[in-house]
């Protein structure tokens, strides 16, 4: 199975500052030690010319040029800088790779990830770029371009926090269905409306979680009857656990690993392809949210390894 990674490109950040950017580097180490199933790759940075498919070409260029103001900086919750802007298109082309990669392969992964409060024309809550929603519509395009035939995208967003800038990305979109499974109470405080949203109380726990879980998923295919999605992106948040600093949540990691396997299984029961994104993690204890992500990449590995091979049609 495929994971791309993007770890390398680091951000100079202030001390004291609270985004706990090791954490992508010691998934990585962990994945090359401990899954040898797991093949690793450094992506391409995404272009203008992709980055564009979901975001305005002003916004863009003010990203890479350093144009943004000191408001969409605080926005953003990232200081500018090139390395910021290198980091956030490597990103951004992790999640277009595992998303070919899965409509080849079955299932595939971008170790990072999940930028889903960017909207079309700003960042925002530690996104600059959305990652999902480029990938989204590119592989919508490629397909098209090959098969000549519709590709259908849903969104499993399981972070803590309500994914509202692929929301408003796909706001007036039939295509791509967006799911969010979120905290009630937590960051974004103004919701967007995706085309499925749960919405949790503080405190919930693995069993509350996983039956709001398998209604959503419900739901999911009950909307779409026939005609299924074609490519599923999984947003496999590690914020919704007990331990995290940000979360509000109380799902133990047996809960997560449940709530990732259950996903799988469905996408399996259907013949879906899953690119997989890692998205939030702010754990007290960093090696905590790296234990359920890496938990993820072994269940993601797993789905690969008992899954077809074949495109999805």
């Amino acid at each position: 199975m495929k994971a791309f990674h993007s770890d390398a490109y680091v951000l100079p950040l202030p001390p004291g500052h609270r985004f706990p950017m090791a954490k992508y580097r010691l998934l990585r180490e962990r994945v090359a030690a401990e899954l040898p199933g797991v093949r690793l790759f450094e992506p391409p940075p995404a272009s203008d010319g992709e980055l564009a498919l979901a975001h305005e070409p002003s916004y863009v260029e003010a990203v890479s040029e350093g144009l943004l103001s000191a408001a969409q900086q605080r926005e953003i919750g990232f200081p500018w800088s090139p390395a910021m802007v290198e980091r956030s298109r490597r990103s951004v082309g992790a999640t277009i790779a595992a998303a070919r990669t899965a409509l080849e392969e079955g299932v595939a992964l971008n170790l990072a990830g999940g930028t889903h409060h960017a909207y079309s024309d700003k960042g925002s809550g530690y996104c600059v770029f959305n990652d999902v929603a480029v990938a989204a519509r590119l592989m919508q395009a490629e397909w098209h371009r090959r098969r000549r035939a519709l590709l259908r995208v849903a969104v499993i967003d399981l972070d803590v926090h309500q994914g509202n800038g692929t929301a408003a990305i796909f706001r007036d979109d039939p295509t791509v269905f967006t799911l969010s499974l979120h905290g009630e109470r937590n960051f974004p405080f103004r919701k967007e409306a995706s085309d499925l949203d749960v919405e949790l109380p503080d405190g919930c726990r693995d069993e509350r979680y996983l039956e709001a879980l398998d209604a959503a998923l419900a739901e999911l295919w009950t909307r779409h009857g026939e005609r299924l999605p074609g490519l599923i992106f999984y947003l496999a948040g590690a914020d919704p656990h007990e331990g995290d600093r940000l979360g509000r949540l109380k799902l133990s990691a047996a809960g997560l690993a449940e709530r990732d396997a259950r996903v799988f299984a469905a996408a399996r029961a259907r013949g879906i392809p899953v690119a997989v994104s890692m998205a939030g993690g702010y754990g007290h204890v960093i090696e905590d949210t790296v234990a359920v992500q890496f938990r993820t990449v072994a269940t993601a590995l797993g789905h690969w390894l008992d899954g077809p091979r074949a495109s999805a049609g």
